[in-house]
């Protein structure tokens, strides 16, 4: 039986495609010409890539040929990583246990080929990065690869990325950031943030999957993750998704274009869901940090009280047409669960949920979240 309303709150695994992205896309479908040819419609193809390029590269104050683009941001990671190790002469990356699975996997990649060692810093029980001994590392570790997501893909707590760009400075580092969960909600100015890779997926901010970016600090020589052509400047062989690449384009646009007004209007849904839950369920606690200067705007991290109802509640919310995540997606099905959770010591009686908010989220989603949720954790209720 299909439920009555679909309420989608999963914005942080992915987001709906803003309509006037598909129309920029569809202008693009007939634009079949190869980018790398030399005829008419390989240069047409080619104009409309470059001119998405240098709008990108506007948007985060970077030159143009700083911009690579890719297939999303687990590539972008990759890139980042394996580069620095490949190509850069990196021999130690520090990294912390909360890291997307693209930085963590990536990395021990590297360790089970002998080829880097892994140095994890402390992180708080908000997810906080451990800053003091994150210098303790850099200090002990000269010019490793520090790699710290600009903001937690689970409970959504940010980084102080001026702290980590100059500890990465003093210790003479390179800095890496996973900024998927970030771009397009925040200004970017990559000179401010400091970082030497930063990393971009289009389905995150209403755009396109399958497509992506990474910011390459242009002092940085890397080769090409991937053999078999000199596409994007000999830094990532494989012809350019230029469908993507406009959708993408257009995505960030209007992100940045209208990013003070989401963000009163995602962060005032997040404070509205948080006075609603504590009122309807008292012993509900919150994951990572929830100010608007401290944690993702978009983020949401429910920590419900022990209830006989949730093992199953993602399934039953499910039921009820709310889309919601009990983690990242990219958990879905772990039996060992959240890493992040297991980081940060979250309590394993609780069910954590995870409530995302994008551009067509609204108030009514909210309502409706709740009551459902009241619903399936009254006392002395059990559903089966």
């Amino acid at each position: 039986m299909e439920p009555s309303k679909t309420v989608y709150l999963d914005n942080a695994a992915t987001t709906p495609l803003d309509p006037i992205v598909i129309d920029a896309m569809c202008e693009v479908m007939t634009n079949y010409g190869n980018p790398s040819a030399t005829h008419a419609l390989g240069r047409k193809s080619r104009g409309v890539i470059e001119t998405s390029r240098k709008k990108i590269a506007g948007f985060l104050h970077a030159d143009a040929k700083e911009i690579v683009f890719t297939s999303g941001g687990t590539e972008a990671d990759n890139m980042a990583i394996r580069c620095s190790v490949n190509d850069l002469g990196v021999k130690h990356i520090i990294t912390s246990p909360i890291e997307h699975k693209a930085v963590l996997q990536t990395s021990q990649d590297l360790v089970s080929k002998g080829l880097v060692s892994i140095h994890l810093v402390n992180v708080d029980n908000d997810a906080s990065i451990d800053y003091t001994h994150l210098e303790s590392l850099a200090s002990k570790y000269p010019g490793a690869l520090i790699s710290l997501m600009h903001a937690n893909n689970e409970v959504g707590t940010l980084l102080d990325y001026k702290k980590v760009s100059r500890i990465a400075k003093e210790n003479n580092c390179l800095f890496h950031s996973d900024t998927v969960q970030t771009m397009g909600h925040y200004a970017f100015d990559v000179s401010e943030f400091g970082a030497d890779f930063l990393a971009c997926s289009a389905h995150k901010l209403h755009g396109p999957k399958g497509v992506g970016f990474l910011y390459v600090n242009k002092k940085l020589a890397i080769k090409s993750m991937m053999t078999g052509g000199g596409q994007e400047s000999n830094h990532r062989a494989g012809t350019e998704n230029i469908i993507g690449i406009v959708g993408m384009t257009k995505a960030l646009e209007l992100a940045f274009t209208n990013v003070k007004e989401e963000q009163k209007h995602m962060f005032g849904l997040k404070t509205y869901m948080m006075e609603k839950v504590v009122k309807e369920l008292p012993q509900v606690q919150f994951n990572g940090n929830t100010s608007f200067d401290g944690g993702l705007y978009t983020v949401l991290n429910c920590s419900l009280p022990p209830h006989p109802n949730n093992a199953l509640l993602l399934f039953q919310l499910d039921l009820d047409g709310v889309c919601c995540s009990g983690g990242s997606a990219c958990n879905s099905g772990a039996a060992t669960g959240s890493h992040v959770l297991n980081a940060i010591n979250h309590d394993p009686n609780r069910q954590a949920i995870r409530f995302s908010f994008g551009r067509f989220s609204t108030k009514e989603d909210v309502d409706y979240t709740i009551d459902v949720l009241s619903k399936l954790l009254q006392p002395q209720t059990v559903k089966v």
